[in-house]
């Protein structure tokens, strides 16, 4: 298995340019530039290119999916949420180029990610309903569950990011397994698990953490009921 955090092309003191951090700005810009093109001639006539129409099918599904798990407004935490699925999704469908290696097959990554979701938390649950309401939710039940609710935040970004890594890293490790053993006969439907690990642990992934978003959102909603009543 590649090891992309150790294959470093540029440092200078303690900055370092790493095959993850290089395959993950690429994937960024290539998500970036399509969406550009394909939004820069964006219409609402029944006559839209196939670009158009699958890139609507996406973000419809995706604003459903964020609806389905209980979030109001659900366009508010879409540009986020569906950021997180479209860049896990593509850096897993990348996974037929040969040669390449996924960045969300590398701790860092992950973490990264996981932290991200981490930060994404509170700032959805202050938007909604203020920071006092928000912080009420750290003494809940009572004041002494404070250091547990605060070890459970830390605990639910340690083991996101984890999870992640784990199933990214053992299902690119059984691929590069199975090609060795039978290079002819596997490929094919080894790239086809590979393609499906990669959605499943997209969508995975930004459920879990709307999921996170959406109890924050309710818990400090409540809080804030509470105190107007």
């Amino acid at each position: 298995m590649i090891d992309l955090d150790q294959q470093i092309f540029w440092e200078y003191g303690f900055l370092k340019l790493n095959a993850t951090i290089l395959i993950t700005w690429i994937l960024m810009v290539i998500l970036a530039l399509g969406s550009w093109l394909i939004t820069r001639k964006i219409t609402l006539d029944s006559e839209r290119s196939r670009w158009q129409n699958g890139l609507e099918i996406i973000v419809i599904n995706i604003n459903k999916q964020i609806k389905e798990i209980g979030i109001p407004k659900p366009n508010l935490y879409l540009p986020f949420l569906g950021t997180l699925f479209l860049f896990i999704a593509f850096a897993g469908l990348c996974s037929i180029i040969p040669g390449y290696v996924p960045p969300t097959s590398s701790l860092s990554t992950t973490a990264a990610l996981a932290i991200c979701v981490f930060f994404a938390v509170p700032f959805f649950g202050i938007s909604n309903s203020g920071l006092l309401a928000y912080l009420k939710n750290y003494f809940q039940p009572t004041v002494i569950m404070l250091p547990f609710n605060i070890i459970s935040e830390l605990s639910r970004t340690i083991a996101l990011a984890i999870r992640l890594f784990g199933n990214m890293m053992s299902g690119a490790m059984i691929v590069s397994i199975l090609l060795s053993i039978s290079p002819f006969i596997f490929p094919v439907v080894m790239n086809a698990l590979g393609l499906l690990t990669g959605m499943v642990q997209a969508y995975i992934f930004s459920i879990l953490a709307a999921v996170f978003i959406a109890a924050a959102i309710q818990e400090s909603g409540k809080n804030q009921h509470l105190k107007i009543e």
